[in-house]
């Protein structure tokens, strides 16, 4: 069975994996776990575990939304926003905590969500050692913490990015790299989801150890930090941080609606220009318009982001 590795973090990989699992091959997502912000920095600095947000939703994506619906309503429950203790915390994120402290580390503890649930795929925490994203700006403003680095002020560039303290790969997550035909760099925060993942030690020795081919899967919109990022910069920065060439980048074509691109414009992102024409791009219409939370949003197809994928094998 051929085996596929999803790295990242974030809505990008969700959706990924929602379309991955469909197929026969063993799947394993490796996950940021450098994410402060929301329910999940709150318990971060609560009860000292690793960000349980992104790990949470990979569980939510592999499962069956059949069997699982109502498991999966009940782990994606918020209780209601209030000046309570548990205000707008996540049931999932919550259980997570739980097994990390039953457990004494949240990958055991993933694991054994993943077995309560009887889904099939894996779900490794790049790294179990606490530590935080920094970034400097090309003004020389420093950002502390992924919430500052994936939305800095207006206008700002990101220059570099790093880890403090020092964090180190986790192994079965090593190993799953290593063993790996394919390895998927997802859509998502370029700064606060997917870079952080190279920043771990051993992660880029572990990559180039890899045989697999590398394939990243381009952005829909750029965001803070990356404003006019068009395609050939975000390859740019990933091979960059990742120290390796990518083989496949994966590319939208189809132009989004009037009433899309004036959202984004009004949030200060724009649609990403695909300036890269050489034989390493594949490209397809992949963007969805998605009513969700209240608001239209820019997302990949995931049925034909898979498929494209599963070409490649």
């Amino acid at each position: 069975m051929k085996k596929i590795v999803t790295i990242g973090g974030g809505t990008g990989q969700y959706t990924l994996l929602r379309g991955l699992k469909k197929y026969d091959v063993e799947l394993s997502a490796v996950v940021s776990m450098m994410d402060n912000g929301g329910n999940t920095g709150q318990l971060r600095t609560e009860f000292g575990v690793l960000a349980t947000g992104d790990l949470r939703n990979c569980v939510l994506a592999l499962a069956d939304e059949t069997e699982l619906k109502d498991m999966i309503r009940l782990f994606e429950y918020r209780f209601p926003k209030t000046n309570g203790v548990l205000s707008d915390y996540s049931l999932g994120n919550m259980i997570l905590t739980a097994l990390n402290n039953l457990e004494g580390d949240m990958a055991k503890g993933v694991e054994i969500f993943l077995n309560i649930l009887g889904i099939k795929g894996k779900i490794f925490p790049v790294t179990l050692n606490d530590s935080h994203l920094y970034a400097e700006t090309l003004d020389g403003k420093k950002l502390s913490g992924q919430v500052e680095v994936s939305y800095p002020e207006k206008n700002a560039k990101i220059k570099n990015v790093w880890l403090e303290p020092e964090t180190y790969i986790y192994k079965k997550t090593a190993d799953a790299i290593r063993d790996a035909d394919l390895i998927v760099f997802c859509p998502g925060d370029l700064y606060g989801s997917l870079i952080p993942n190279f920043l771990v030690k051993g992660f880029k020795e572990v990559l180039k150890e890899s045989k697999a081919k590398l394939v990243y899967i381009s952005n829909l919109v750029t965001k803070q930090g990356n404003y006019d990022f068009k395609l050939s910069d975000f390859v740019e920065e990933i091979e960059k941080y990742a120290g390796k060439k990518i083989d496949f980048v994966i590319s939208n074509t189809k132009k989004p609606s009037e009433k899309i691109v004036d959202k984004y414009r009004e949030e200060d992102c724009a649609f990403v220009e695909p300036n890269l024409d050489d034989n390493r791009i594949l490209k397809e219409e992949l963007l969805e318009e998605i009513f969700s939370g209240g608001k239209t949003v820019a997302r990949h197809n995931s049925e034909k982001t898979a498929k494209m994928i599963m070409g490649l094998i």
